[in-house]
């Protein structure tokens, strides 16, 4: 199943956090990951969380201000986000595709004002007060049942099936034939469900398995990998490996 690399946080950094639980089995083939990202004290300086595309959509709670809460996803190119000296969010990581709420809804940029929307987020956030990371997964698990019934999260069986063969797949052309749809078809339905272009879901899909295993399994040449690479991270793969822990 789609494994998408967690985000940059630099290694000389100390004091912060980040722990990701798998979702119960019932709820695999929508949730990629409960997560959570926290300072363990005061930080001496403001951290900065790079961002990798992923093309997953996160419900993100803010644990320590519960009215702060939305529903997240990046765009093609990384994002810095400066979330201060002291700081405790956590959350749902979607799998690509399966959200199914309103797509005016996410929200790209740092959040930092209270959630206005009709999902019970707030609610969730004040009962995660106090408990361990751990302790989150039945309330985690009980607002993925609740969107489910509602159908605001979905499990979808197109990019299901790309994210199960993505190792196969090369070109947007052959992206659609593994999914029975013609391009254009194709097109309607990954913007539909995703807000990406095929074309532009492969490319992230590409670079997130790159992390993964050999590049070349994924790219015409080392030119080639080395360019996307840095178009999205903002970094060359020498780089980033040197700044972040992967």
């Amino acid at each position: 199943m789609y494994d998408p690399v967690k985000d940059g946080i630099h290694k000389k950094v100390t004091g912060v956090h980040f722990s990701e639980i798998q979702p119960p089995q019932e709820f695999k083939h929508l949730i990629h990951s409960f997560w959570e990202i926290k300072t363990n004290h005061h930080l001496d300086e403001d951290f900065v969380l790079h961002v990798i595309p992923d093309s997953c959509v996160n419900i993100l709670l803010n644990v320590l201000e519960p009215e702060i809460a939305a529903i997240t996803m990046r765009k093609t190119e990384y994002v810095a986000l400066n979330l201060g000296r002291s700081f405790h969010y956590s959350g749902i990581q979607l799998l690509p595709g399966m959200w199914n709420g309103d797509p005016n809804e996410i929200h790209y940029g740092f959040v930092n004002s209270p959630y206005n929307g009709n999902l019970p987020l707030v609610e969730v956030a004040k009962k995660l007060k106090g408990l361990t990371f751990p302790d989150y997964i039945p309330i985690f698990s009980d607002l993925v049942s609740k969107l489910w019934k509602e159908k605001i999260i979905i499990h979808n069986e197109v990019l299901s099936r790309i994210l199960l063969d993505i190792d196969e797949i090369e070109s947007v052309e052959e992206m659609a034939a593994n999914v029975n749809l013609s391009p254009r078809q194709l097109q309607r339905k990954i913007k539909q469900s995703t807000g990406f272009s095929p074309h532009d879901l492969l490319k992230i899909l590409r670079l997130q398995k790159s992390f993964k295993g050999n590049y070349l399994d994924h790219y015409v040449d080392q030119s080639h990998f080395i360019h996307s690479f840095k178009k999205i991270t903002g970094y060359t793969p020498k780089e980033f490996f040197k700044h972040f822990d992967v």
